[in-house]
């Protein structure tokens, strides 16, 4: 018998969120792991918010509505509200029933400025890697560095002078005036970004376009691809391998090896990497700085093999994480969207490690 395509609702509802996500979901593993993390992080909430006052949004629920944002590639706050709405499986993520009201986009920016000023991105990155080292799913003897350039939310356009002069715009457009930079000798040195002044112009490669960009450096350990480090900072040209230091003087293990591009081959980098007992497992330059003695051992052929594992962590940042292009503007604020990106890609692949292990 054809059943009635009946549109009235029912008065009451017997099924809450947890019962229509199935036991098996991918988001329930990961969904435990962000639990967890978040439950080492309650002492530093309680430091950022009043004891007294009204109650504001528990920022566990917003930590973890900007973890579905990374997860399902949500372009803004403002789209992300939506499906909070309607979505039954994100409203059981973040942990709001079914009759809960749904906090407006501006909820997210009056926030942003409290949670970065207590680092939380870092702590919950730092509690994501502790449950990894509990589960012995961290390597701690051979690392590979890389960094790659994140498109800054800000145009062309807004590179000019510093000094004031040189060509304005031309009013043939109020909202959008036209622009000619033809011909013009246009440098860091000399042009800074009016919408993001912590941006420098780059470019990827050798005939390239150059763009308002950040540096992202990554360090990852090669057994599982797990990311340890990262951090953000001026796209400058030897910003890379300044970073890449930087990460790398922050590793408690040694000794260890560390792979990485031909950018790093250079002998100072070389032999900062050899004073901080660790073994540069670079790919070689047409006048290298390692010889044979680094190079004829099968440990440099591993790391050359799994250097490609990086590549894959960019590139699920860019396309899943929506850093593709950023959302913020500012090296602290780029900085925190890129730590917790790397934090939501560590959970997936601890999904991923556990269920094997399983």
């Amino acid at each position: 018998m054809r059943g009635d395509d009946q549109q009235s609702g029912h008065l009451f509802s017997y099924l809450s969120p947890e019962q229509r996500v199935p036991a098996d979901h991918p988001l329930r593993a990961i969904r435990r792991m962000t639990d967890e993390a978040l439950r080492q992080l309650s002492p530093q909430f309680e430091a950022i918010y009043a004891a007294t006052g009204r109650p504001s949004v528990p920022p566990e629920q917003l930590l973890r509505a900007l973890l579905l944002q990374a997860l399902y590639t949500v372009r803004s706050e403002r789209q992300l509200v939506e499906q909070l709405e309607y979505n039954l499986l994100f409203r059981w993520f973040v942990g709001l029933a079914m009759d809960d009201a749904v906090w407006t986009p501006t909820t997210f920016t009056k926030n942003r400025d409290r949670l970065l000023a207590g680092d939380i991105a870092r702590q919950f990155f730092e509690a994501v890697l502790t449950q990894a080292r509990a589960q012995r799913v961290l390597s701690d003897e051979h690392f590979t560095v890389d960094g790659t350039l994140l498109d800054a939310w800000a145009g062309q356009k807004s590179f000019t002078r510093k000094d004031g002069t040189g060509r304005g715009p031309s009013d043939d457009d109020p909202g959008n005036p036209t622009v000619n930079f033809h011909g013009e000798r246009r440098s860091n040195a000399t042009h800074q970004s009016t919408t993001d002044p912590d941006s420098r112009l780059a470019k990827k490669a050798v005939g390239r376009e150059a763009k308002l960009s950040y540096l992202g450096e990554v360090l990852i350990e090669n057994r599982h691809g797990l990311v340890v480090d990262a951090c953000v900072v001026a796209a400058t040209g030897t910003g890379e391998r300044e970073a890449a230091t930087e990460l790398l003087q922050a590793l408690p293990t040694r000794p260890a090896t560390v792979g990485g591009d031909k950018a790093y081959d250079t002998r100072a980098w070389v032999e900062t990497a050899r004073a901080l007992d660790l073994t540069p497992h670079v790919a070689q330059a047409p006048r290298s700085a390692i010889d044979g003695r680094t190079t004829r051992h099968a440990g440099y052929v591993a790391s050359q093999r799994h250097r490609k594992r990086i590549e894959e962590v960019f590139g699920w940042m860019k396309t899943i994480g929506g850093l593709r292009k950023l959302r913020h503007r500012g090296t602290a604020k780029v900085e925190w969207q890129f730590l917790f990106v790397a934090a939501v890609y560590n959970l997936v692949r601890l999904r991923t490690l556990t269920r094997a292990v399983a």
